[in-house]
C-alpha cells in the first residue's frame, strides 16, 4: 500500500492522525472538498491545509441553490462533512515542495442532519436499510469509456484516438500509453487495479478496479470517471463516459456486480444449488426483474442512453436472466463461492453511481423481502429470437426511451421511497425537462433528411 493511501481498518483518531503526517510529507498546500450533485457530476471547493481543522469539523459552508438538485434559494445554507477515508492526494499536482489533496464529501442542513437532496446520503439510506436486514453490499462496476481527439482550443471532436479492437495490444492501441497513466494515477490514489485494456469498438477502453463495499464503490466510481478525464486532458485527449457517441458501433456500459453478504459469509452462495445460488440471489434477481423498468431512468439517465440499448450492439435491452447467456439483462459469472455476484448488465457509465448502486441494492433487497420467485433462466441468444419467441417465453422490453424510462419512474412508488421525496421529485422533473428539450429541438439527422426534400 502507498504511504499516501488511508488505511480504512483505522479508527477515527488513527485516520485523522495518518492524514495530518501525509499532509506534513507530501506538503500539501490546498484541499478541494468534492461532492456530486443530482446528475452525479463532480463539484469542488478548495480551501488551504490552514483550515483543515473546520474542514474535518464539518464547518465548511456552500449555496445549495447553486447546485443541480439541491436547494431552494431561500434555504440554500448546506455544509460539507468529509469522509476521512476518501482523502487522497492528487499524484499529478505533486511538484518539489508542493501538493494538493482531496476528500469526498456529503452534504448536510445546519442542524448537522444529512441533506436529502445529497444522492450520497440516498445511497447511504439504502445501505443502512440492507444492514438492518445484516447484510453488507459488495459492488464491482465496470466502466467503459471513449478515447477522442480535441481541436486547437481542446475541445473535443468526433475523430476517436486509435482503431484498435477488443483486447488488441499496440500499435494499433494509441490508448494504451494513456491508460497506463491512469492506471498510475489510480493506484496512487489506493485503487486497486485488476485488469486494463482495449474495448471491442475503435477508441473504447475500460480499467477494472475491485469491488468496495457500495458507498465505497460508488467513491471509486466518481472518483475514476474524474481521474480518466484529467489525465486524457493531458494527453490532449478528451475522455466521455456518454453511452453511445458513435453510431454503428458498441457503446459504453457500467456493468454492476453486486453481493450481499451476512456474518462474513456470501448470502447469494449455496454450493447444494444446481448453479450454486443461494435462495436470497434468486429473490435479488425476482427483485430486479420486477423493478428494472421503474428505475431504468436512473441506472440509463440520458436521452443518449437508449440509443445503446438496441440489439445488435452487445447492451442488453431484454430483461431475462441467465447464468451464462450475455444477451440476458442480468447475468451470474462463473466464479462461485466468495465471489458469487448478479451482473446487471443495462446501467452505462453516464449515471450517478450513488443513485444507480442504491436503485439496484434497494430492488434486491425488495424481492428478498417480499420473498419473490426468479423467472426461469434464458439460456439461448435473445439477441437473434423472433418477436414471437421472446413473446411465448414472457420476455419483455426495457424503456425504449427515455421518455418512457421517465413516466416509469414517474408511476413507480418504490423509486420514490428509494429515492426520497427530494431526489425523486428534482429528478424526475430534470428528466422530463431534458426530454422536452429534445424532442422539440431540430437534430442534423431531420436537416439531412427532410430539408432538400421538402
Amino acid at each position: 500500500m502507498s504511504e499516501a493511501v488511508i488505511s480504512k481498518d483505522k479508527n477515527e483518531t488513527e485516520i485523522l492522525a495518518q492524514i495530518k503526517e501525509i499532509i506534513s510529507s507530501k506538503s500539501v498546500e490546498l484541499i478541494h472538498l468534492q461532492f456530486v450533485d443530482l446528475e452525479g457530476i463532480l463539484k469542488s471547493i478548495t480551501v488551504t491545509v490552514d483550515q483543515f481543522d473546520d474542514v474535518v469539523a464539518g464547518k465548511q459552508m456552500f449555496d445549495g441553490s447553486s447546485v443541480k438538485g439541491f436547494s431552494p434559494i431561500n434555504k440554500s445554507d448546506l455544509y460539507l462533512q468529509p469522509d476521512l477515508t476518501t482523502f487522497a492526494v492528487l499524484p499529478w499536482s505533486v511538484e518539489e515542495g508542493y501538493s494538493e489533496a482531496r476528500f469526498l464529501c456529503s452534504a448536510m442542513n445546519p442542524d448537522g442532519t444529512p441533506f436529502e437532496g445529497d444522492t450520497r446520503n440516498v445511497l447511504k439510506k439504502t445501505v443502512d436499510r440492507a444492514a438492518d436486514k445484516g447484510y453488507t453490499i459488495s459492488v464491482g462496476p465496470e466502466l467503459e469509456f471513449f478515447l477522442f481527439k480535441t481541436d486547437s482550443e481542446g475541445n473535443p471532436t468526433q475523430q476517436l484516438d486509435d482503431n484498435g479492437g477488443y483486447f488488441e495490444p499496440s500499435p494499433k492501441d494509441f490508448g494504451e500509453r494513456v491508460r497506463l497513466e491512469i492506471y498510475r494515477a489510480l493506484k496512487a490514489m489506493g485503487f486497486t487495479i485488476e485488469a486494463s485494456h482495449h474495448e471491442v469498438a475503435e477508441g473504447q477502453h475500460e480499467i477494472n478496479f475491485k469491488y468496495a463495499d457500495a458507498l465505497g464503490a460508488a467513491d471509486l466510481a466518481t472518483t475514476y470517471k474524474w481521474v480518466v478525464k484529467t489525465i486524457a486532458q493531458k494527453f490532449g485527449l478528451h475522455a466521455t463516459f456518454m453511452p453511445k457517441p458513435v453510431f454503428g458501433i458498441n457503446g459504453s456500459g457500467m456493468h454492476v456486480n453486486m453481493s450481499f453478504f451476512k456474518n462474513g459469509e456470501n448470502a447469494f452462495y449455496n454450493e447444494t444449488d444446481e448453479i450454486q445460488l443461494s435462495k436470497e440471489a434468486y429473490q435479488f434477481i425476482a427483485g430486479l426483474i420486477d423493478n428494472v423498468k421503474s428505475f431504468a431512468a436512473v441506472t440509463n439517465p440520458l436521452v443518449n442512453s437508449y440509443k445503446r440499448l438496441v440489439p445488435g450492439y452487445e447492451a442488453p435491452c431484454y430483461i431475462a436472466w441467465s447464468a451464462s447467456n450475455r444477451s440476458a439483462l442480468i447475468r451470474i459469472p462463473a466464479k462461485k463461492g466468495m465471489a458469487t455476484r448478479v451482473e446487471l448488465r443495462c446501467p452505462d457509465p453516464s449515471s450517478n453511481p450513488y443513485l444507480t448502486f442504491a436503485v439496484i441494492a434497494a430492488a434486491g433487497l425488495d424481492g428478498i423481502e417480499k420473498e419473490l420467485t426468479a423467472p426461469a433462466s434464458i439460456n439461448e441468444d435473445i439477441f437473434h429470437m423472433t418477436e414471437e419467441r421472446r413473446e411465448e417465453l414472457g420476455i419483455d422490453n426495457l424503456p425504449g426511451s427515455l421518455e418512457v424510462a421517465v413516466q416509469e419512474l414517474q408511476a413507480s412508488e418504490f423509486a420514490r421511497k428509494t429515492l426520497g421525496e427530494h431526489v425523486y421529485g428534482e429528478y424526475v422533473s430534470a428528466k422530463k425537462s431534458e426530454w422536452d428539450s429534445y424532442r422539440t429541438a431540430v437534430h442534423s439527422w431531420e436537416i439531412e433528411n427532410y430539408q432538400s426534400k421538402f
